[in-house]
């Protein structure tokens, strides 16, 4: 497993933007995908978005368009650029990561490490 730290999280007001940061305890260039889910109250986690070990990256139908991950590995950080956020964006946010590459993508079962999570709250 690896340790994960997510940060960037906040009060915006819809139409706003906000960025995600996940530390990652080794380089993200070794671990097979990582990805961001989230969790409104109430509500199941939900795959947002993934970004693989080869740079190709996967969005839920919902923000395709505005949000995007990406990845630094000299910093050893990924990163969800989230823009035009809305109401329905509110959510814990957490940083995952699969190590193995066993499982779909968008499934949480996939990941065998996760964050702690960070609060994002858009207020129309």
């Amino acid at each position: 497993q690896v340790q994960l730290a997510e940060s960037g999280g906040g009060l915006v007001q819809a139409g706003g933007s906000l960025t995600l940061a996940c530390v990652v305890s080794r380089r993200p260039f070794n671990i097979y995908r990582m990805a961001w889910f989230r969790q409104a109250p109430g509500k199941e986690r939900d795959f947002v978005a993934m970004i693989s070990k080869s740079g190709s990256t996967y969005y839920t139908d919902s923000v395709k368009g505005r949000f995007t991950i990406s990845r630094d590995n000299a910093k050893n950080t990924v990163y969800l650029q989230m823009n035009s956020l809305k109401p329905e964006d509110s959510a814990v946010y957490y940083c995952a990561a699969d190590l193995t590459g066993g499982g779909n993508y968008n499934a949480e079962v996939a990941y065998e490490s996760w964050g702690q999570g960070t609060q994002v709250t858009v207020s129309s």
